[in-house]
């Protein structure tokens, strides 16, 4: 059998007879058999070509398959388009400039095809799944380890490395099949709220244009917004060097803590129909290896839905400051508050894939904080709270703005009192007290014997 999979002839009489059984009567069918085979075999082909080196996930099948999801709609930037994404870009340099202290990059905001977001993206794609990928990979091998029979783990040889990349390919299909589709989807390097292309500010043309239509307001007006949300975006990136480990930190918690159930795999496995070309793609679709949370993963993920609602209120702010001339701005202010509040199909996509859900539930808060401390400190006082991680609001913050600033004072003097205690016993100690009382002797002073 394992020998047909890697390239060998295939004849169905030669199946086991358990196997052939729970083929039923497609078992008799050359051709839906051969169709099955010639599947299994690119897969298998696939697998044994991932490289260990390169990671826990074949990123070649991750990429192919993501490829396949988009190639056929992925049409080259023409010249007037690009030229209307520098105009566009230069126009909101200078609008962000008056809305906020962080200075822009220097870098030319890019026209990206679906493609070039892939490439340009795929290295902190890398960074972000492989934790997760990691320990989805030990969950799979471990358990089907221990399922599989001594004398078949014998005629394996390796066989907890056939498993590492067997889980490997699976995640790589599965994460492949997400990125296509998010492909479709995006508009930016920062659209989900992460940097997924470091500080190089890019858009994806033809999906822009999609974004447009049917909102009923100006091309110019909708590129122009999208060009603001986009700079803002990595000019908080690359001024606040913290920001990305603090995110990508929140997903490595989150994954250390992941547990697959196995029997979702081995149900869907099961119901895979080997008549059905797309059955084997469906399932990889429906989040087959999503986690169960545990008590430390929903720490970690409020921590990240919260870090991303202060990153998407800030933006959400500065480019309204920024666009406040634009007749349509509050309209497509409202548009993308939406949009990042609900989720689309492509961020419902990877929720499922990885059991993480970028989306910023607390945006509408969050950029009233931002708003408070805009109106209270001025723009410098309020980028300044970005300065350190320690400084950053809390979800007390979000749930009380006016009082932000009234908290942080208050904790202030009490870590200046506690400084000042300290200060003063490293120099010597507290002063005796007037107490007669002896420490080392409970009952006090003695009355004189007479």
């Amino acid at each position: 059998m394992f020998g047909q999979l890697f390239g060998g002839g295939f004849d169905p009489n030669n199946l086991p007879p358990q196997l052939r059984a729970a083929l039923g009567d497609q078992a008799n069918n050359p051709a839906a058999m051969q169709q099955m085979m010639q599947q299994a075999q690119a897969f298998m082909s696939a697998m044994m070509q991932s490289n260990p080196a390169e990671g826990s996930v074949n990123w070649k099948l991750a990429s192919d398959t993501a490829l396949q999801a988009y190639a056929s709609e992925d049409p080259a930037v023409s010249e007037s388009r690009r030229s209307a994404i520098a105009d566009a870009s230069h126009l909101a340099g200078m609008w962000l400039d008056n809305a906020t202290v962080f200075e822009g990059t220097g870098m030319p905001l890019e026209a990206w095809t679906r493609r070039k977001w892939f490439d340009k993206t795929l290295g902190t794609w890398k960074q972000l799944t492989e934790p997760i990928a990691e320990s989805v990979i030990k969950a799979i091998t471990s358990s089907m380890q221990e399922q599989l029979p001594e004398q078949i783990k014998g005629m394996l040889g390796n066989s907890d490395q056939i498993f590492r990349n067997l889980g490997g390919s699976m995640f790589g299909a599965q994460l492949g099949t997400a990125l296509g589709t998010l492909a479709k989807d995006v508009l930016g390097g920062t659209d989900i709220g992460l940097p997924l292309a470091g500080n190089t500010p890019g858009l994806v043309a033809t999906n822009v244009q999609a974004f447009g239509e049917g909102l009923e307001i100006p091309e110019q007006e909708i590129l122009l917004y999208v060009v603001l949300r986009e700079a803002a975006h990595v000019r908080l990136f690359q001024r606040v060097p913290w920001l990305s480990s603090k995110l990508i930190g929140a997903v490595e918690s989150y994954a250390r803590g992941i547990h697959i159930d196995m029997s979702r795999i081995e149900e869907a496995v099961r119901d895979v129909d080997p008549s059905n070309p797309e059955s084997l793609q469906q399932m990889l679709g429906e989040g087959l290896f999503t986690p169960q949370r545990t008590e430390a993963q929903e720490r970690a993920l409020k921590n990240l839905e919260l870090t991303l609602a202060l990153i998407e209120g800030w933006v959400d702010h500065v480019v309204s400051l920024a666009a406040k001339n634009l007749p349509f701005s509050e309209h497509l202010r409202e548009t993308f508050r939406r949009r990042r509040a609900s989720g689309g199909p492509a961020e419902n996509t990877f929720a499922s894939l990885v059991g993480l859900e970028l989306r910023p539930r607390r945006l509408r808060e969050a950029t009233a904080l931002w708003e408070h401390l805009d109106a209270e400190r001025g723009t410098e006082g309020r980028d300044a709270v970005w300065d350190h991680p320690d400084l950053m609001p809390t979800a007390e913050d979000l749930d009380d703005p006016a009082s932000f600033t009234s908290r942080r004072e208050t904790a202030a003097s009490e870590f200046e009192d506690f400084d000042a205690q300290l200060g003063k016993l490293l120099d010597g100690g507290f002063e005796a007290t007037d107490d007669p009382q002896d420490p080392e002797d409970p009952d006090g002073p003695q009355e004189p014997k007479p």
